[in-house]
């Protein structure tokens, strides 16, 4: 038991943890109960009540993400020390974290910076709230997140390895390796330019890429038979997070070839994977998805860029915007819709349609194809282009699959991982947030001493060291899950909404430690804030995020 974790031994804490998820998931299936029969008419759920509901609906997927974090700290907590990993680090981290996250369950989940969620809002009453407000649940919130535990835990960050990661993650050995490996590469080779490359809105060098292709990063989850490693998500959690941390380009790098790689892998044809699938693993192809539209964004059923069978070819006209990478990507995922008279998602079809490599002077020389880059405040060395189509043509064997009207069903299949590695993206960033600003906390003199000896500024430093592993801990659940073949929307919706706002909540509170200087350019921290602030946006804006939650739970 760590000396500043009060009176609650190890094995009374994991005790009374049981004892309290039982109680908060009691209280949840009440809220569920209630919240569905405010949203319901006629026996079905209505999306009008839903709508006006919203603030309910939404609540509900922050507080079964809480739920699960809860039992995937409590979870975490008893392997590691099964496995006599559970050392004082990893003990004030979940003490802490299942402390603060039981005391916001019962005053407030903050859904952002001025939305919170409380229980009340779900129709339950103050009685059934006060019966699931335990004894044990004082108690653990009474011990977790309190001045002498966060200030163990910023003084073991202190004297940690400073490449460390706080707490142990609680991997087997491999991962570990690779997650080693990933680093020294981002070390050496990312971090000391991604601020330059940032300020200079410059594309990350092809050198980089070439690195990653190297290190297997493009093929890490595509199968041996195609080139590849072979590896689960957990595994590319593991490296997207490292890449991440040094800069969220990079670690972005490989999200367009893992969603190319997904929806050939799942609905390609036989020749369409012997013929791209090793080319993406290898890093020859470099794939860009090409989905959303102007007017449109997460409404893809509104979704208006045709491609019409002319012979052996489809003629694509439309637009589309926000398109990661374009200029230099040799292969584009379209999806496009092929038949007018189905509406909505069913008259969808994806297109594999390859394009020559442009640059600056040049982006899209290629026939039938246009853009204009989309100046933006961070995510950048990719660059995001709106795209004009023109009469541009697709040889009619690259639609995807050979069947048209399977687009949409297609993407969603590619959903859980890409939502999984967004979730693993904002690990990687919160980290960094982090370490910039232990780092200036430490070095930074105010009034005679460090800033990281204000309590303040040090119970910044200790909650970020705490979100950051609640939020990897629940990204890496759902990507076990992905790896155990299990349907894992649920999971990778929460991992992505949680992990988004630790990010952000993460980079804002560096900057604060940083002071004045946070908001100076130079300062890599500001660089940080800007990429943090799309992570609640890109793969389904948090509203989104939170309502296709909501309406699997309250479908079920």
């Amino acid at each position: 038991m760590t000396q500043a974790a009060q009176a609650i031994a190890t094995e009374e804490f994991f005790e009374l943890g049981r004892e309290v998820i039982e109680a908060v998931e009691g209280l949840y299936e009440k809220a569920v109960a209630s919240v569905r029969a405010q949203v319901t008419e006629n026996g079905k759920l209505s999306n009008a009540a839903i709508e006006r509901e919203q603030h309910a609906a939404h609540g509900l997927a922050w507080f079964a993400t809480y739920v699960e974090s809860l039992r995937e700290m409590l979870a975490y907590g008893e392997r590691m020390q099964a496995e006599g990993r559970y050392g004082e680090t990893e003990d004030l981290l979940t003490r802490i974290g299942v402390g603060e996250y039981l005391a916001q369950v019962f005053g407030g989940i903050p859904m952002s910076q001025g939305e919170f969620v409380r229980l009340g809002d779900f129709g339950l009453s103050a009685e059934t709230i006060a019966l699931a407000r335990t004894t044990a649940t004082e108690k653990l919130i009474a011990a977790g997140n309190i001045a002498p535990n966060r200030a163990r835990l910023v003084d073991l960050v202190d004297h940690a390895e400073a490449s460390a990661t706080v707490g142990s993650p609680g991997l087997d050995e491999t991962l570990e390796a690779i997650r080693e490996e990933i680093r020294k590469y981002a070390e050496a080779e990312v971090v000391p330019h991604a601020h330059e490359w940032h300020l200079k809105n410059a594309y990350i060098p092809l050198e980089i890429i070439q690195g990653l292709a190297d290190l297997g990063v493009f093929g890490l989850t595509i199968p041996e038979e195609y080139g590849g490693m072979g590896l689960g998500k957990v595994a590319m959690c593991v490296v997207t997070e490292e890449l991440s941390r040094a800069y969220i380009g990079v670690g972005s790098l490989g999200t367009r070839s893992e969603i190319a790689g997904e929806l050939i892998l799942g609905g390609g044809t036989a020749e369409q994977k012997e013929k791209y699938l090793p080319k993406i693993a290898s890093g020859e192809i470099l794939p860009t998805a090409v989905f959303t539209e102007p007017n449109t964004g997460s409404d893809l059923a509104s979704l208006r860029t045709r491609a019409v069978r002319e012979g052996d070819k489809y003629v694509v006209n439309g637009n589309k915007t926000w398109i990661t990478h374009p200029v230099r990507a040799d292969l584009m995922t379209v999806l496009t819709r092929t038949n007018p008279s189905e509406p909505g998602y069913k008259g969808l079809s994806m297109l594999l349609a390859e394009k020559p490599r442009g640059d600056d002077a040049n982006p899209f020389p290629a026939k039938g194809m246009s853009g204009g880059e989309i100046e933006v405040l961070g995510y950048r060395g990719m660059k995001e282009y709106e795209i004009a189509f023109d009469g541009f043509e697709v040889p009619a064997e690259n639609l995807l699959g050979g069947v048209e009207g399977q687009g949409f069903k297609q993407l969603m299949q590619t959903f859980e991982g890409a939502r999984i590695q967004t979730a693993a993206r904002a690990v990687g960033v919160a980290q960094c947030a982090m370490e910039l600003a232990l780092r200036y906390a430490k070095e930074r003199i105010q009034f005679g001493k460090a800033l990281i000896h204000f309590p303040r500024v040090a119970d910044k430093v200790a909650m970020m060291a705490v979100e950051v592993h609640i939020a990897r801990q629940i990204t890496y659940f759902a990507a076990r899950a992905k790896d155990e073949g299990k349907r894992c929307d649920l999971e990778a919706g929460q991992a992505k909404l949680l992990g988004a706002r630790v990010a952000w909540a993460a980079a804002d509170n560096a900057l604060q430690i940083h002071g004045g200087n946070g908001f100076a350019l130079e300062y890599p921290v500001s660089r940080v804030l800007c990429d943090a602030r799309i992570l609640n946006i890109f793969e389904g804006a948090a509203e989104i995020q939170a309502q296709v939650i909501a309406r699997r739970l309250l479908e079920s």
